[in-house]
């Protein structure tokens, strides 16, 4: 067989007849294809494999047994794995065909708004926790491995790659594969890893979605490494003035050092999340229900002002016309006080105490100021206390205790009689 070379066009991968090559990163080249068995349109995914025959067959079998994990994992947030196979010194997934944009060029657009943040990486917590049930770990959560496709939906990718490649983290020049910005401090130390390091990844992505600013920054791969297992970050609240307190909390939560401090299910990040985001949507509608009645306060006053600048003049005639003005009555002024109040209250469809359009407080404030012999012998009347009937009814211990008497006597009659 021919050897195939890495920068050789290609045709052919297995039974799929390559279209067009759509993307190309350090361990291999992402073609569009075709699928002439099931007449479909998918990805193929290549992987270069090592050139020592024994790491080759270990790398291989690796491969094949992360992309069979990978492919039960039937969740709308998760790409479809269909196929696997090998095509010289290559690997290659075949899996569903995406279109969309994945974060990081969607990040070159300008920063995402909180509620957008939210929405998506809490589908990609949902996706991650969908996964971690069934005992797969992504290991390289980035935003480059996050696609945004229709209708907002999200799309996680490239699960069991991290894993082929965990033993295989530098080229032959010595680069570092892989993206030690997002990886979590077990991970950079080399500790074992499990399903809360993709949590601590997550984290990341919101943190640099939120604040448009990479969180780990430096100017090689060791410092990065550093400042991941030893920085400790500003609230992204501080950065952002959008973003309000609780998500300050998930955020630290999800990216504490220690694997035992973090989240310990993503299932309950998503949770946050959603709560986070009900939060946001809450404010903002206590901001708009607010501006919408200081407008509304504002209109009713002007309103108001008019009618009583009108009233003044009409007044002002009629006194000149009479000579004679008249005092109003304390109960009066209160009662145009009240109106006043009334005119520039705003209830809406929103407001809990919609019996408030129809409530007139005339009656209720003369009553107060002027309090019939009735009214007076109630506010003056001392309370009287409970009855033992009432006492029964509404003290637990009373009810207990009666219940256990009217039992006894039962008990004994019944034993009298036999």
């Amino acid at each position: 067989m021919t050897a195939i070379t890495k920068n050789a066009p290609r045709k052919q991968l297995g039974r799929y007849q390559v279209i067009a090559e759509v993307g190309r990163g350090a361990m291999g080249i992402v073609y569009k294809a075709e699928d002439p068995v099931f007449d479909r349109m998918l990805a193929i995914k290549t992987i270069f494999i090592p050139a020592d025959e024994t790491d080759r067959q270990e790398y291989e079998a690796r491969f094949n047994q992360e992309a069979r994990a990978a492919s039960r994992l039937a969740h709308p947030g998760i790409v479809t794995i269909y196929d696997v196979g090998r095509e010289g010194e290559m690997l290659f997934m075949a899996m569903e065909l995406l279109e969309g944009i994945d974060l990081s060029a969607r990040a070159k657009d300008g920063r995402f708004s909180v509620s957008e943040t939210i929405e998506i990486t809490a589908q990609v917590a949902e996706a991650l926790a969908f996964a971690h049930e069934r005992g797969v770990v992504h290991r390289d959560i980035k935003p480059p491995n996050i696609m945004l496709v229709g209708n907002d939906r999200v799309k996680l990718m490239d699960f069991g790659i991290a894993r082929v490649r965990q033993s295989d983290l530098k080229t032959e020049t010595g680069v570092m594969l892989g993206t030690p910005r997002y990886m979590s401090p077990e991970q950079e130390s080399g500790r074992p890893t499990d399903h809360r390091s993709d949590v601590f990844s997550l984290g990341t992505v919101i943190y640099e979605m939120l604040t448009a600013s990479k969180l780990y920054a430096g100017n090689d791969p060791s410092e990065i490494v550093y400042n991941v297992v030893n920085f400790r970050p500003v609230p992204p609240s501080y950065i952002n003035r959008q973003v309000p307190p609780m998500l300050d909390l998930v955020l630290a939560k999800a990216l504490q050092k220690d694997p035992d401090a973090r989240y310990q299910d993503a299932q309950q990040l998503a949770i946050d999340l959603r709560s986070c985001l009900t939060e946001i949507g809450a404010a903002r509608h206590r901001a708009e229900s607010t501006a919408r009645i200081e407008s509304t306060v504002r209109i009713a006053r002007t309103g108001l002002a008019e009618e009583q600048d009108t009233e003044s003049e009409t007044q002002t005639s009629l006194d000149a016309e009479l000579d004679f003005t008249e005092e109003p009555t304390q109960t009066e002024a209160m009662t145009a006080n009240s109106q006043l109040r009334l005119a520039a209250v705003l209830v809406d469809a929103t407001t809990r105490l919609p019996v408030a359009r129809s409530f007139a407080c005339e009656k209720a404030l003369k009553r107060l100021t002027h309090p019939t012999a009735k009214d007076h012998a109630r506010l003056v009347r001392a309370p009287r206390p409970p009855g033992f009937f009432m006492r029964s009814v509404r003290d637990g211990e009373v009810r207990m205790l009666l219940a256990t008497i009217l039992a006894t006597i039962a008990v004994a009659a019944l034993v009298a009689t036999y």
